[in-house]
């Protein structure tokens, strides 16, 4: 279990990564998603994989901590706005450029054409 899970943290991490490499805003975007799904499996798996309840009762010693379980849960909440507010910039951005290229080339080519009088 341990290492079918330490493979699909790292395939979302490498995925995250490789897209955040690429050219497109909706690639970045989807690749910081992909990497904080990553991070929250990380994060939960932290705690116990298949461990007791988070709760002592009754003098049990067995049990699971439940920290990792609460900043997983902050942690999304968190992705999930981070999220939506990417989206919007590059949705922004996007009205602003008519491209959604973040490695601004396609913006430099325009202000040099504007700059030298030229119509694209």
């Amino acid at each position: 279990m341990e290492i079918l899970l330490a493979s699909g943290i790292g395939v979302l991490i490498a995925c995250g990564v490789f897209l955040m490499l690429r050219s497109r805003s909706f690639d970045v975007v989807l690749g910081l998603t992909l990497m904080s799904y990553g991070v929250n499996l990380f994060l939960f798996s932290v705690g116990r994989i298949g461990g007791a309840a988070p709760i002592i009762s009754d003098g049990v010693v067995r049990y699971t901590d439940p920290l990792p379980q609460a900043l997983t849960l902050t942690a999304i909440v968190i992705g999930f706005a981070m999220t939506a507010l990417l989206l919007a910039v590059a949705l922004a951005d996007y009205v602003a450029e008519r491209t959604d290229h973040v490695d601004g080339q396609r913006g430099e080519q325009r202000s040099a054409a504007q700059g030298r009088g030229e119509a694209e």
